[in-house]
């Protein structure tokens, strides 16, 4: 469960804003069941933005450790929620992480925090594959680091082509996952073309 995260300065006055919100959208912010929607969804994009308070590289490096191992370690299935930042409409899906250490290691749930992070600002989903491998690649300096990521876009189904199913794959990979042989090696792990437990 994700620990409460107090709420940042500027919330009355984002309130204010979606009152006003409220009022061109031609609705009376006044009537009974809207009347504490402005503070609710302040508070609620506080929280889903939560990751421009947060560092995400402290937290790769407060759970760092020393291993010589220096295979491929893959954290896969990690479950994200982002805003799109053209809309401010979700997008989620699930998020797939490779890296191959160089000396050092980090905790496995770090790799599912720093998506986290990143994941809880306004976002496109390009950028977030970016970043999530640049962070790994930069902090652990591993062998190399490889991200994809998969989701669906509440933009594409809501609203414009209305395309429900619809999947958006990106990915960005550095270091040794430059040879297509150890890309294949991931890809084919994560369609579980290997031996499962």
């Amino acid at each position: 469960m994700t620990p409460e995260i107090p709420f940042r300065e500027g919330l009355d006055e984002l309130a204010s804003h979606y009152k006003q919100v409220l009022t061109l959208l031609g609705e009376d912010p006044e009537r009974e069941g809207l009347q504490k929607t402005p503070m609710r969804v302040a508070k609620a994009m506080q929280v889903l933005t939560r990751g421009y308070t947060q560092d995400p590289h402290k937290v790769l490096t407060d759970a760092l450790f020393e291993e010589k191992y220096n295979q491929m370690v893959i954290v896969k299935d990690i479950d994200f929620f982002s805003m799109c930042e053209h809309h401010i409409l979700p997008f989620y899906g699930k998020v797939h992480v490779a890296y191959i250490p160089n000396g050092y290691i980090t905790g496995l749930s770090k790799i599912a925090r720093v998506v986290d992070i990143f994941s809880h600002r306004l976002q496109v989903q390009e950028r977030l594959t970016e970043q999530v491998m640049q962070c790994i690649n930069d902090t652990l300096k591993p062998q190399g680091v490889m991200v994809v990521i998969e989701a669906k876009h509440m933009c594409m189904q809501m609203r414009g082509v209305e395309k429900q199913n619809s999947i958006t794959t990106t990915s960005a990979y550095s270091g040794v996952f430059e040879s297509s042989k150890t890309r294949n090696e991931f890809m084919d792990l994560l369609r579980g073309e290997t031996k499962r437990i």
